[in-house]
Formats: C-alpha cells, sequence, structure tokens
C-alpha cells in the first residue's frame, strides 16, 4: 500500500488514510486489531481517551515491530477534562497509558459550551514544548474556529468532523479549506450499515468493481478529506486500504455528492453542551 500524505498547515506531514480505533475494546482487541492494520500498511492510528482503549492501542503500536517515528498517532481530550491545568494532566495520563513520550497530533474531541478557548491554550503549550507535533479540535464548526482564531495564537492544525455521503458539512469544510487546517472525517462509511446499502454507491461499486466502502472512502480522500475508517475485521481492515489504486470520476463524484441529506448520526456540537 503506498499511502498518500498531506502537509498540515506547520510543515508536519500526516498520512491520508488512517486506522480508527473507536469501540475497539481494551486491551486485547484494540493492541490486535492496530498491530495488524499497522502490519498491513496504515501507518496512522486514531484514539481518544474517551473510547478507553489508550493502553491496548499503545500495545498495538509496539507490537508492530515498527519504529515510533513511522506511526502518526492522534489522541483526544474528553469531555470531562476541560481546563487549563486539566487539560495538562489529562494529556500526561493519555501519554502514560499509551507509554510514548510525544505524540503526533492531540485534538479536543468535543468543543462544549464556554472552556475550549482555555482548553486550547493549554494546546498550544504543548505544542510549543514538543511535546505534541501538532494541535487540533473534534467536532467544531465554524464560529468555533472563528473564536479561536480570534482569542488565541495557533489555529487548529485538524478538525475531525462527521463526514460521510449523508452528511456533507460544507460549511465546516469550506471554512477549514480556507484556513489551511485539514479536515478529518468521522463516521467516515455512516453509522448503521448505510454505506453498503445505498444504491448510488452500490451502483459505482460494481461498475467499478470495488466495494461500497472503498468507493465512499474514495470519494472523500478526493475531496481533500482525510479518512480514519474502524473495523475489527482483519478482511475488512485490508479492503479499507486499498484506496489508492483507482479513481471516481467526475459523474460518480457528483452523483454521492447528490446524496446529502443533512444525515447527522452524532450530537450536534451546538446542542452537546457541558
Amino acid at each position: 500500500m503506498s499511502i498518500v500524505y498531506y502537509t498540515l498547515h506547520n510543515g508536519v506531514t500526516i498520512p491520508s488514510l488512517g486506522f480508527g480505533t473507536y469501540k475497539l475494546q481494551d486491551t486485547e482487541q484494540a493492541r490486535d486489531c492496530v498491530a495488524y492494520a499497522l502490519r498491513a500498511g496504515y501507518r496512522s492510528i486514531d484514539t481518544a481517551a474517551l473510547y478507553k482503549n489508550e493502553t491496548g492501542v499503545g500495545q498495538g503500536i509496539r507490537e508492530s515491530g515498527l519504529k515510533r517515528e513511522d506511526i502518526f498517532v492522534t489522541t483526544k481530550l474528553p469531555n470531562d477534562r476541560h481546563g487549563y491545568d486539566e487539560a495538562l494532566r489529562t494529556f500526561d495520563e493519555s501519554m502514560a497509558r499509551l507509554g510514548m513520550d510525544y505524540l503526533d497530533l492531540y485534538l479536543i474531541h468535543w468543543p462544549g459550551k464556554d472552556r475550549y478557548v482555555e482548553t486550547w491554550k493549554a494546546f498550544e503549550k504543548l505544542y510549543r514544548e514538543g511535546r505534541v507535533r501538532a494541535i487540533g479540535v473534534s467536532n467544531f464548526l465554524p464560529h468555533h474556529l472563528e473564536t479561536l482564531r480570534q482569542q488565541t495564537e495557533i489555529l487548529p492544525m485538524v478538525n475531525q468532523i462527521e463526514l460521510h455521503p449523508y452528511l456533507w458539512q460544507r460549511d465546516a469544510i469550506n471554512y477549514c479549506q480556507g484556513h489551511g487546517i485539514l479536515v478529518e472525517a468521522w463516521s467516515p462509511l455512516m453509522r448503521g450499515g448505510a454505506a453498503f446499502t445505498e444504491p448510488t454507491v452500490s451502483a459505482i461499486a460494481q461498475k467499478l468493481g470495488r466495494t461500497n466502502a472503498q468507493v465512499i472512502l474514495r470519494w472523500e480522500l478526493q475531496h481533500g478529506i482525510r479518512v480514519i475508517p474502524k473495523s475489527a475485521t482483519p478482511a475488512r481492515i485490508l479492503e479499507n486500504s486499498d484506496l489508492f489504486s483507482f479513481e471516481l470520476d467526475q459523474d460518480d463524484m457528483a452523483a454521492i455528492d447528490a446524496l446529502e441529506r443533512d444525515g447527522r448520526t452524532g450530537a450536534h456540537p451546538d446542542e452537546f453542551l457541558f
């Protein structure tokens, strides 16, 4: 597998494809799936304190046999740990569970109501100290990002948001791409199996001799979106990585674009307040 890399606005390179670990159980399942994904060619792992599998993820990375510097690792600050000092303490706890002395990307998992600016300033401190190579956010809307732009010194390098054919957050994408913020898609294949039954996607997949999942992930990549699909099945892990040997034409891209229906499956950031 030959993965394409993106370059963040601070010059750090990041694989366009990562392996997601949401709902992988700690410790054995996370360890085994992460190690398998890395041996299969993935070079980026996405976890979060909320997933309660950082220990297993760290073990899987070590068991893969790869050098630490060859793997791009992301984790996230949980919602109940906002605040300057609390964010710094929580980072240390995540690093201890991962068994690492530096992190590639640290994200604020959700903006919440009114503490994310204070939290972001702790992230800036971690970044300036070299403890994390890049800092970013997750589930931030344009108004959250604009607040950070006006009230802090470092613009997020990444924004990880729910994105898939039924939810194409154009305002967030346009803001991020206009300010050099890389967009990552969580739930890139949609929850509940819709990706595997959508007729438009199925027709394109049949035409190309690909799977529905491959078509959707390729569609997102061609829009400049980073994808982090998750699976606990070895065959599916391999399948989801085979994205760089084909392309969708303009008609296929437009057909999938037209599926958007504001089909959010997760919480709306402006309604999920804490």
